[in-house]
């Protein structure tokens, strides 16, 4: 049925990239407590740089969103297959970028820890895995507008 495959791109967009962003949250809001725990000072820098990989899981909703809208009652095969498709870079991209983001948001966590003016620095350098999930929600809306 190609209703099952285009339901499963929009479920693996959104899944894969939401997994991603727990962990990458996960692992930076672990480093943030311990932090704040000794500087409480510090929880909005901390914060900013643990929420950082949560817009991977934001990328998966949109594009999962975007393939839902396309299900018609007269999907053919190559229409459903090409959906499921669509879902696979930014839930495959946004699931490592989202991990990979975490770890780099925990290092800019432990920089702020004891340079808190760095906070600029830390973010840039979480920012700079954020384009490979950006680049992948853009390659997932360029496919699906060929659908």
């Amino acid at each position: 049925n190609p209703t099952v495959y285009a339901i499963f791109g929009a479920a693996v967009a959104f899944l894969l990239a939401a997994l991603g962003s727990s962990k990458g949250c996960g692992l930076a809001g672990q480093a943030a407590a311990g932090v704040v725990a000794e500087e409480p000072s510090r929880f909005s820098s901390t914060m900013i740089l643990q929420a950082l990989p949560a817009t991977q899981a934001i990328y998966g909703f949109v594009i999962a969103f975007m393939i839902i809208g396309k299900i018609t009652n007269d999907l053919t095969l190559a229409q459903g297959l090409s959906l499921f498709a669509t879902g696979l870079p930014v839930g495959i991209v946004g699931w490592y970028s989202a991990i990979y983001q975490g770890k780099v948001a925990t290092s800019g966590i432990h920089l702020i820890a004891k340079r808190p003016e760095a906070l600029g620095n830390a973010i840039i350098y979480a920012l700079m895995v954020e384009m490979f999930a950006i680049l992948s929600l853009v390659v997932s809306i360029l496919m699906l507008g060929k659908i």
